[in-house]
């Protein structure tokens, strides 16, 4: 599956001032969260360095640019962070090639957004590369698009991803509903105007205006989406 479409549709939400549901990829849809920091203490120690746990907060959400110039700069280590991207993406690549986890109410939550021909986007500072290994876990159509990090200009926390996923909806981002498991991606969505479902994977987030904060995804289901754009939560 590509992130592109064939021309700009707009979607609607009978019923609903719900307009579309934007999902975040990594700790939100797949429990990967733990293999990118395996990734990233397998390939510091082959570079002779050890990270230190409390950087794990630090680097969880992205983007990789960020995340990978931390821990140089944390470390001293002797690569840049082009070449440190490409090791850490064929490293984390080589752990989903084993099979990846969903997170719990995961399946659930997305054949009920089908059921109900929800409009929904897949919304992941990611690679391309990492997200169409991913997709095979959720079977083809499961979303109308997905944007990856690296075909946006500016990826999470700037609000980029979901502008554009709006835009390709031809939706508001007010009635958009996201699902994000990291402070930087809720940051992202917040920016564009969307109301958010936080769902901590690794560090806490705190509930705030036009955001909730759930203990996973079992908690959240159709009716869910629609209360939190209509203010009912």
């Amino acid at each position: 599956m590509t992130s592109t479409v064939p021309a700009p549709r707009t979607f609607t939400a009978e019923g609903s001032a719900l307009q579309a549901v934007f999902l975040d990829m990594d700790g939100t849809l797949v429990d990967t969260e733990g293999f990118w920091w395996e990734a990233e203490r397998e390939v510091f120690a082959d570079l002779g360095h050890r990270l230190d746990e409390s950087w794990r907060e630090v680097v969880v959400g992205g983007p990789m640019t960020r995340s990978a110039g931390f821990l140089i700069e944390s470390t001293g280590a002797d690569i840049t962070v082009p070449e440190l991207t490409v090791l850490l993406n064929d490293r984390f690549e080589e752990r989903i090639g084993r099979g990846v986890p969903l997170m719990a109410g995961a399946q659930r939550l997305l054949a009920e957004l089908r059921t109900y021909d929800i409009p929904m986007a897949l919304v992941s500072a990611s690679h391309r590369r990492i997200i169409d290994r991913v997709l095979d876990s959720f079977g083809p159509d499961t979303f109308h698009f997905t944007v990856a990090g690296d075909e946006v200009a500016r990826t999470k926390p700037h609000p980029d991803p979901y502008l554009q996923a709006a835009r390709r909806f031809g939706a508001d981002p007010v009635r958009c509903a996201v699902i994000e498991d990291t402070a930087t991606g809720v940051a992202a969505a917040e920016a564009a105007g969307c109301r958010v479902v936080a769902v901590p994977s690794v560090a806490p987030i705190a509930p705030a205006e036009g955001r909730v904060v759930v203990g996973s995804l079992e908690e959240v289901d159709l009716a869910f989406l629609r209360n939190l754009i209509t203010g009912m939560h």
